[in-house]
């Protein structure tokens, strides 16, 4: 009896496992927007991402620290991962299937295998934890922190990085925000692994009747408290500066057909960039679905003599370059007084999207979408100087590589004021894309205390102030200049200063600093007392 019934246990533990990371993918940002008299319930949206977080991820331990083997928690990590990942970004089915026309099992197949293979970096962490980790939970919680680190590290880094979706990302408005100017996006990651793992091997500990060593994996959450412990590492304001953001809602099906999109992008961005009044105007990536060449004639120069002269400035997404030179993904900068426009080239670059990848060449094929290999922008570039304010650009998803950001911060002098992301989101229709992005943005904000200012081509279009604060949004899927005024900081954070000159290595050091020692003294273990 108990033979027959393993099948419906592994199907129904699977299923638990697919179950939570599910779930973990749901924590990573809030995709209702609520009405002004349901405002109150924002921090209790904030408390419950991180929240269902931690127990997602608490579950995923408990079922490693309870596997036959190592095998079995390799298995069932990747398991938990790949639903994780595949949930997070699922979207990625619109890009290919909608506007790519990949057939949509294709296109399934194609998410899924994406997020398989991520999860891979999981898998490994999931089977050392189950053959390293000590009996004594404190230590084994410890471990496990590490391993997962070292994972988040490996798929934001590896074959140009990948990192959408790190866990640290639901943690934008609970207890651990505050450490997010002290140690970044994988160190909150590192301390939210350590919590939950000490939340799960408290309870097994209970479960089993080990009240002696239940309380110690318990006082971890002691670290909820960390934040309030530490100074406040504020800059000081850079004064304020009015913008206006552009939010074109060409729709994605029709941005580069000459006879609709075309036509109607460079007759509204057109219009707004020669009217709107405001003291800078941001456009989104690719605004101008054309080289400046073959743009109608007269359009090109008069972008520029409109801001040759006055007390206005624009920052305009467009492609650059030539089939001999290579083409770029930038963004211009025009403003009076400036002998040659400014620009900014995007240095990461998409792959698939911006790039091919070697090998990968039938399956871009596949897709109706011209892709094609653009090359890279140096790093780091200058940022636009206009009115006091120093704004440093990324372009789509660039926003994801704190580590390449923190390379303007190297200099406390010239470091920017402002951050500003161009992107054009419609790819992925009305899909949570749109929201995690901004939320990508607003954890940057409290990283580096800068304003982030998002224009976007669909969605969302928002101002987002030092304190990771909505205080602008436009209405997705609508046309709309968004008015704001924000106020640049200045000063450097503390994991701005030690990331621009050391890169991740710290956070790779701790990790390893912590391993190294699990493993030199695996023998002997029992005898381990903290």
């Amino acid at each position: 009896m108990a033979l027959s019934n393993r099948p419906v246990a592994g199907l129904g533990l699977s299923l638990a496992l697919l179950l939570a990371g599910a779930l973990q993918a749901a924590s990573l940002a809030w995709p209702v927007d609520l009405p002004p008299s349901l405002a109150w319930l924002g921090l209790v949206q904030g408390q419950a991402l991180w929240l269902l977080q931690s127990l997602a991820l608490a579950s995923l331990v408990v079922f490693l620290r309870t596997s036959a083997s190592w095998r079995v928690a390799a298995w069932r990590g990747w398991l938990f991962v790949t639903a994780w990942l595949a949930g997070t970004f699922g979207w990625l089915f619109t890009s290919m299937h909608t506007f790519g026309g990949l057939a949509a099992p294709l296109a399934v197949l194609a998410v899924i295998t994406l997020a398989g293979l991520l999860a891979l970096y999981y898998a490994v962490a999931a089977g050392v934890f189950r053959w390293l980790a000590p009996n004594h939970p404190v230590w084994a919680a410890l471990v496990f922190a590490a391993l997962w680190l070292l994972a988040e590290l490996a798929r934001g880094v590896l074959w140009t990085g990948f990192g959408w979706g790190a866990i640290g990302y639901a943690h934008l408005s609970g207890p651990l925000a505050g450490l997010l100017p002290w140690v970044g996006l994988y160190g909150v990651s590192f301390v939210a692994a350590l919590l939950a793992a000490g939340l799960a091997l408290g309870w097994l500990a209970a479960l089993g009747a080990r009240w002696g060593e239940a309380w110690r994996p318990v006082l971890l959450l002691g670290l909820l408290f960390l934040p309030s412990c530490l100074p406040d590492p504020q800059g000081g304001s850079a004064g304020t500066l009015d913008v206006t953001l552009l939010q074109g809602n060409i729709p994605q099906n029709e941005k580069f057909d000459s006879a609709t999109g075309v036509l109607r992008a460079l007759t509204w961005y057109g219009e707004q960039l020669q009217q709107n009044r405001s003291p800078l105007i941001i456009t989104p990536e690719t605004a101008l679905p054309l080289l400046p060449e073959q743009l109608p004639d007269g359009y090109w120069q008069a972008l520029q003599q409109r801001f040759a002269v006055g007390d206005q400035a624009a920052l305009v997404g467009v492609p650059l370059g030539s089939f001999s030179a290579g083409y770029t993904n930038s963004v211009v900068g025009f403003k009076p007084g400036q002998a040659a426009p400014w620009q900014y080239d995007k240095h990461h670059l998409v792959p698939f999207g911006e790039f091919i990848p070697p090998f990968f060449r039938w399956f871009t094929d596949l897709m109706a979408i011209p892709l094609g290999d653009f090359n890279r922008g140096a790093l780091p570039q200058p940022s636009f100087d206009w009115q006091g304010q120093r704004l440093a650009a990324t372009i789509c998803y660039e926003n994801l590589f704190s580590e390449e950001l923190a390379k303007q911060f190297l200099d406390k002098a010239s470091a920017p004021t402002i951050l500003f992301n161009v992107s054009n989101l419609g790819w992925f229709g009305d899909s949570l894309a749109m929201d995690q992005h901004l939320q990508i943005a607003r954890l940057r904000a409290l990283e580096f205390d800068r304003p982030f200012l998002l224009a976007t081509n669909t969605g969302r279009t928002a101002i987002v102030d030092h304190r990771a604060r909505i205080t602008h949004a436009a209405t997705p899927h609508t046309a709309t200049a968004l008015h704001g005024t924000v106020q640049g900081r200045t000063g450097v954070t503390p994991y701005a200063g030690w990331l621009a000159r050391c890169g991740l290595w710290p956070l790779l050091l701790l990790a390893l600093g912590l391993l190294l020692p699990a493993w030199w003294m695996r023998p002997d273990r029992m005898k381990l007392g903290l």
